[in-house]
């Protein structure tokens, strides 16, 4: 399930397949048994990349045939474009103006995970312009679920998953990232084959938060207070999540309250964010959504009153199914 909804092509994110990283062994930012606070709320999130992602290869046709310079030159979707000819750049336009001055070979430094290359390629010129053969990704905005606040660091973490490349399923490589003031105004119900979406409006004039860190079990990040208004519970490890009855927080009738469900099976030793299956139980939840949808990604998991992951994953035939990950391979991301 994609926390994040669509706004326009340049900021899409990945509907229902969410990427997925190798979980930190680091101690957690909290101890075992620690108090947390369940948040359940919607928010606006509001990301800009570091450079440019690559989401798909474009192609030209010419007189030779269909050529793809950034193809040719052993680019691929998910590398993340940092500079043209050594000068640096913020966003898709400012790319594009060095593309357009260079001259006929440019050279392109990009990063594949954590290793650096260069290649140099000849763009396509048409009508003035010069052309890479690539559509990029510079920002992001969207709506997802705070799943914790920490009171005592001022830390929270939400989605549950990584935001992601709708495309070449990538994680975004974070430039800097704030989480806002929402308001979830309506609800598209998922149905078999059709997962389904919340509906909202964020202010961006009212920050809640920043955003530090895109990895595979959320994003986290600092507060000042602002989603500190609940009660707090304790933490449960891993090892105390077993199959039965649970409940999530979840704010998308438009007010934020529990709802039944049932941990169905328990998985141990992924790294995938799929660490539990849970089925929506909740008649009111069911016949609100029809099970789990888009923007529910990060909804608290609560297990004999304790706080045990967040809601991640629909499966897209069956939407009152779907994954959770644990709360404790999202601590220990930090």
């Amino acid at each position: 399930m994609e926390a994040l909804q669509i706004k326009k092509r340049a900021a899409g994110l990945a509907v229902s397949a969410i990427a997925a990283f190798l979980v930190s062994t680091a101690a957690w930012a909290a101890e075992p048994g620690a108090a947390l606070v369940p948040v359940g709320e919607a928010v606006g999130i509001s990301v800009r990349t570091r450079g440019v992602m690559v989401s798909e290869l474009s192609e030209f046709e010419t007189e030779a045939g269909r050529v793809s310079p950034a193809r040719d030159a052993g680019l691929m979707p998910g590398d993340v474009i940092t500079a043209i000819d050594g000068v640096e750049f913020d966003s898709a336009a400012g790319m594009s103006e060095l593309v357009d001055r260079a001259g006929e070979t440019v050279t392109v430094t990009y990063t594949r995970g954590e290793e650096t290359r260069q290649a140099a390629l000849s763009p396509y010129r048409d009508g003035g312009g010069a052309y890479l053969g690539v559509w990029v990704r510079d920002s992001l905005t969207g709506i997802g679920t705070v799943t914790y606040y920490d009171p005592d660091s001022g830390e929270y973490g939400a989605l549950g998953h990584s935001i992601a490349d709708s495309v070449s399923g990538a994680a975004v490589p974070l430039g800097e990232g704030q989480i806002l003031e929402a308001e979830v105004t309506g609800v598209t119900k998922s149905r078999a084959g059709s997962p389904g979406q919340l509906g909202g409006r964020f202010d961006f004039s009212h920050v809640l938060g920043t955003i530090d860190e895109n990895c595979g079990v959320g994003i986290f990040g600092k507060t000042e207070g602002a989603l500190c208004g609940y009660e707090a519970v304790p933490t449960a490890a891993s090892s105390e999540v077993k199959p039965g009855k649970a409940q999530i927080i979840s704010d998308a009738s438009g007010t934020r309250r529990t709802y039944d469900v049932e941990i169905t099976r328990v998985y141990r030793g992924n790294d995938d964010g799929r660490d539990l299956m849970l089925k929506v139980t909740d008649p009111d939840l069911l016949a609100l959504t029809g099970g789990i949808v888009q923007g529910m990604s990060g909804s608290p998991i609560l297990q004999n009153g304790k706080l045990i992951g967040a809601v991640t994953h629909v499966l897209i035939n069956n939407p009152e199914k779907g994954y959770g990950v644990f709360l404790e391979n999202m601590l220990s991301s930090r």
